[in-house]
């Protein structure tokens, strides 16, 4: 049985808390841990399955099977990166059903030109406004459970500057976004002033690198309702991943398997290696 909808969770005051996943293992340990909610996370995406950097590069249908993959391995919500939506309002209707399908509680989607990029890298562009009114209205149309929630991101801080990434937070809400995600607030001040000039809506908070980090208590404080971690699990990976191959290269053995994470009984209990013996024995001709 699934866990509370993200939905209800924002509803019932509880703050959100998704840190960034990018494939089943990962979401599995962020549940194991107590958290939420989890967040797939399109950089950590594009740089673990294909070793590309969040520039536009992979597909929708590739983010859905990911997805999809994620939804199977755990209870918790998921919020799905669906960067742009793929393409103009009609894209968006196939993409929103596509996640829906797949298991997702929510999707986040982008005001930028495509192909887009990470929102805390240079060199953004974002469409007009009425064209991203256009695909929020085809999005929350399209669904077909209303807990199903449409997130709207605007990179328009980098773009155009602090008030018309304002006005556009504003405009998303009235175009039927649930939840409104201002991309790369810059300083406290910035993430101050958020809630303060988007009163009506839920908001999330990116904890990526343009914008300081806070605690949980912090952002409740603030009055945000979502926070992602995207890089969290990709980042970990990596520096992890990297230690341990040099320690090997260097001297010449690996760790035992039981000094990196749990002894290996422990870690296929994790993945579940019980019930399919139980299966086996169930079963057993």
């Amino acid at each position: 049985m699934k866990h509370k909808t993200l939905r209800r969770l924002i509803e019932e005051g509880e703050l959100v808390q998704a840190p960034g996943v990018y494939d089943a293992l990962t979401a599995k340990i962020v549940e194991a841990q107590g958290f939420n909610a989890v967040y797939m996370t399109g950089y950590g995406v594009c740089a673990s399955h294909f070793a590309l950097p969040d520039y536009g590069l992979i597909t929708m249908t590739e983010m859905v099977e990911n997805a999809s993959r994620i939804a199977d391995a755990v209870e918790i919500p998921i919020i799905g990166d669906s960067d742009t939506g793929y393409g103009n309002p009609i894209n968006m209707v196939r993409t929103v059903r596509e996640y829906e399908k797949a298991g997702v509680a929510a999707i986040q989607i982008e005001d930028q030109v495509w192909p887009k990029r990470c929102g805390h890298m240079s060199g953004k562009k974002v469409i007009d406004l009425s064209e991203m009114e256009g695909k929020i209205m085809a999005a929350v149309d399209t669904r077909t459970d209303e807990d199903f929630l449409i997130i709207t991101r605007t990179d328009a801080i980098a773009t155009d500057g602090f008030e018309h990434a304002i006005e556009r937070g504003l405009r998303f809400a009235e175009a039927g976004a649930d939840i409104i995600f201002i991309e790369a607030p810059i300083d406290r001040e910035q993430v101050l002033m958020i809630p303060k000039l988007i009163p009506d809506k839920p908001l999330l908070l990116n904890l990526a690198p343009l914008t300081p980090n806070f605690s949980a208590d912090e952002i409740i404080e603030m009055g945000y309702a979502v926070a992602i971690y995207p890089g969290i699990c990709i980042a970990a990976a990596i520096s992890g991943c990297i230690e341990e191959v040099k320690r090997l290269k260097d001297s010449g053995k690996q760790r035992d398997f039981s000094e990196w994470v749990q002894t290996f009984t422990q870690f296929n209990n994790f993945l579940g290696v019980p019930y399919y013996q139980e299966l086996e024995q169930r079963y057993k001709t």
